[in-house]
């Protein structure tokens, strides 16, 4: 029985620290996903090198080449993505007549900052330039979906976990790569759902607004913290034929969105366990 985790947002500096080396990212990644399983298994021991993921699929290294900017330098691509999605976070916001993208996304940055302090801020630094870049279609979105469906492809696991923007390039690699399979694929804080900023721009296309489950993937469980800003909405089986449950968790709500949280809960590692090696 073989696991594969798919990484998500803001993980550039580990190919910076690894010598610009995917690989080394990756085992470096794979070492931290191991110890964050552990803790979530509750066994009273203390981590000792236990090997539960075979590998992590790596693919920052394609959305930048240098670190992340902070809102008001935002590309436009990436204020509308800014701006789309915090309008999801406060259905209040409105754009006033004339205002520019720059000027809606500096409100909408006060806004996550006086509601959901600092760390939200710095979240929406990450989130907005990988998401634009991946969603702006290229070499970066090419890129990414076949380094997964490459680590798909050699582990052949039985359960993929991809956590937030990797569940976009997950679903999307199972999609254009009609070979790879897996048993369980369980997306953690995804925003595949969301609406005007990624689920219109999947590949492939939604069908009369409805995606589905690729068809190499077995089994589909969906899980989101109810805090956390990136999965909105946190359930995609609204939005998704074939999910076969939408879990709802509540991890940290200021940690709202870290796979260390994901994967230290209950409602993963109780998905896994017979799927540990």
């Amino acid at each position: 029985m073989t696991i594969v985790g798919v990484h998500g947002i803001g993980k550039y500096h580990y190919f910076e620290e690894a010598g610009r080396s995917p690989s080394g990212a990756a085992e470096v990644m794979r070492g931290k996903w191991n110890t964050y399983l552990h803790k979530g298994l509750g066994t009273g021991r203390s981590y000792s090198g236990e090997q539960y993921l075979a590998e992590i699929a790596y693919y920052a290294h394609h959305l930048r080449k240098g670190e992340p900017k902070p809102p008001k330098k935002m590309a436009p691509a990436e204020k509308m993505i800014f701006a789309d999605w915090t309008k999801q976070l406060n259905g209040r916001f409105a754009a006033a007549a004339g205002e520019s993208l720059t000027g809606i996304a500096h409100r909408m940055a006060e806004w996550l900052l006086g509601r959901l302090g600092e760390g939200a801020v710095r979240f929406a630094e990450d989130f907005c330039p990988e998401v634009a870049t991946y969603l702006g279609g290229g070499d970066p979105r090419t890129k990414s979906r076949d380094a997964v469906a490459d680590t798909i492809r050699r582990r052949k696991p039985t359960v993929v976990l991809a956590h937030s923007l990797g569940s976009v390039v997950t679903y999307e690699a199972f999609w254009a790569h009609k070979d790879l399979r897996t048993d369980l694929l369980i997306t953690l804080g995804s925003p595949l759902g969301m609406r005007n900023v990624v689920f219109e721009r999947l590949a492939p296309v939604p069908v009369s607004g409805r995606g589905a489950r690729p068809p190499g993937v077995a089994r589909w469980i969906n899980v989101a913290d109810k805090d956390d800003i990136a999965a909105i909405p946190p359930g995609l089986r609204p939005a998704f034929d074939g999910i076969e449950r939408d879990i709802s968790c509540n991890i940290d709500w200021l940690d709202f969105h870290t796979v260390r949280n994901y994967l230290g809960s209950g409602a993963v590692t109780d998905l896994v366990k017979t799927h540990l090696r």
